[in-house]
């Protein structure tokens, strides 16, 4: 039996004919009669007996119809709970973000929320390949994540994927090197160099990779780092050259350190935030993406 026809058996019962309900629920007649019927075959005794030209409830359909009124009163008080739910602005919500995003946005977004009436946000960092981003809105109601410009999309209906930022990656050098008195470097200025990188699947190797396929000199790889602190710090020693974010990469940079744009190959990656689309229902989530947008401009300023 569905809610629907509960309701139905409810209203027959209060108002005494079919020709009532149906107008009561804007439906048609034989609308309301059909799904009556179809109640009736989950019901061994009957529920409705002829009286003159009426359809009145038997003595066995006025006690499934008063049951059915607790049932359509706890499913209103439900829908009233979730509204409530969706609409307050102070909610809890659990923000991901890889490492340098975690660096250098989960700051500010806590105190652009830091008012009485803004979300309670629960951060984690995840600093996963790009193929496992999408699975991590399972466990938490937004993602920020990070793809390059020509890697796969994400998958098509599985998230809602709301643009962040689209961020170049830059030769990180010491304040020293040669090659920081250049404005900007190609392909053939860094191929020689040592160099510190991420591990495979992530934005600095396959910015790295097209690196050597633009040189034709497949990059000397000393060190695989993830964590930008790291490279930054290996990089200031002066011994390798690294791939940076322009904007989240720096809360990692020290004074030894500068950044010189790449030309000739394309070092922009995108970074996105996902949701599941029931996720983007609730006020409070969609307070904190603003406030994500807001940090975020403030970075690119």
């Amino acid at each position: 039996m569905e809610l629907h026809q509960l309701e139905m058996l409810r209203e027959l019962g209060e108002l005494g004919s079919v020709k009532a309900v149906a107008e009561t629920l804007s439906v048609t007649p034989s609308a309301v009669s059909q799904q009556l019927a179809s109640l009736q075959k989950n019901v061994d005794a009957p529920l409705t007996r002829k009286e003159g030209r009426n359809l009145v409830l038997t003595e066995a359909g006025q006690v499934l119809a008063d049951a059915g009124a607790t049932v359509v009163s706890a499913m209103a008080d439900a829908r009233a709970a979730i509204g409530g739910y969706r609409e307050t602005r102070n909610g809890i919500v659990t923000v991901s973000g890889f490492h340098s995003a975690g660096q250098a946005l989960f700051a500010p977004l806590l105190r652009i929320l830091a008012g009485a009436d803004s979300p309670s946000v629960r951060l984690s960092d995840e600093d996963v390949a790009q193929q496992d981003f999408p699975s991590l809105t399972a466990r938490y109601d937004l993602v920020l994540a990070h793809r390059l410009d020509h890697s796969p999309p994400w998958p098509e209906g599985k998230v809602t994927v709301l643009p962040l930022a689209r961020e170049p990656l830059d030769v990180a050098l010491a304040a020293g090197h040669p090659l920081a008195a250049l404005d900007a470097l190609t392909p053939l200025d860094v191929a020689d160099h040592d160099w510190v990188t991420s591990r495979g699947g992530y934005s600095p190797a396959d910015v790295l990779a097209a690196v050597g396929a633009v040189s034709s000199k497949p990059p000397t790889v000393v060190h695989r780092i993830n964590d930008y602190s790291t490279v930054a710090a290996l990089v200031a020693t002066g011994s390798v050259l690294g791939l940076l974010p322009r904007y989240t990469a720096s809360p990692a940079l020290s004074p030894g350190v500068t950044l010189r744009p790449l030309r000739g190959i394309s070092t922009h990656r995108r970074i996105d935030i996902l949701a599941r689309p029931e996720s983007l229902k609730r006020r409070s989530v969609l307070l904190v993406i603003d406030a994500l947008h807001e940090a975020m401009a403030e970075l690119v300023s």
